[in-house]
């Protein structure tokens, strides 16, 4: 098993709060969000070619998006509960350059699009030191019954908890740090305005 160390940072658009009630409570405030994971490349992700080896990139893509849900409040163990779960079902990814060992790089993912079945997402790594996008893709995530599998509608859970940016959000931009923002004191901060 690889260990390497992340840091995870969202930040929200609170253009687009919303608050749900019932089970998830205040403390589930779900809005739209760009969200950044900072990682620096370690010995295990180089391969033979000494750069970052594309097999984790997918690995990085699974990690971010997992990070992201879990902050949203609709991760892996409230699809448990709910017996539905997102499953990725394509991917499209883009390498443009090279990473390599002790490099810091963001990843930033946010969603796009969302219907009744399917929604997707989008990501972009980043390198800050020389200003670099090394990776671009986006996937598509459907809907499906744990138990069986099958294709399943959203539940209100997840179209809530998982709304697209907001087509005014530049998420390229990354002049914008937003791995400084504090997930947790601006949820309770904006919570305690509403």
């Amino acid at each position: 098993m690889v260990f390497y160390f992340l840091q995870f940072d969202a930040v929200f658009d609170w253009r687009t709060l919303r608050h749900s009630s019932g089970k998830w409570g205040l403390d589930r405030v779900l809005m739209s969000s760009i969200f950044d994971l900072n990682l620096q490349v370690q010995a295990e992700h180089i391969d033979q070619l000494g750069h970052v080896n594309n097999v984790v990139y997918m690995h990085w893509m699974q990690d971010v998006a997992t990070a992201h849900i879990d902050v949203l409040g609709l991760g892996l163990k409230e699809y448990i509960e709910l017996k539905h779960a997102m499953v990725a079902v394509e991917h499209h990814v883009q390498y443009r350059k090279a990473a390599f060992e002790a490099d810091e790089i963001i990843l930033r993912t946010w969603f796009d699009d969302i219907n009744a079945l399917y929604s997707s997402r989008q990501y972009v790594f980043y390198r800050p030191k020389d200003n670099s996008i090394l990776f671009v893709a986006q996937t598509k995530w459907a809907c499906v019954e744990i138990e069986t599998g099958r294709p399943k509608r959203m539940s209100p859970s997840f179209t809530q908890a998982y709304q697209p940016l907001a087509k005014d959000v530049n998420a390229l931009d990354f002049s914008m740090d937003y791995s400084k923002s504090s997930v947790r004191s601006e949820k309770r901060k904006k919570a305690s305005e509403l």
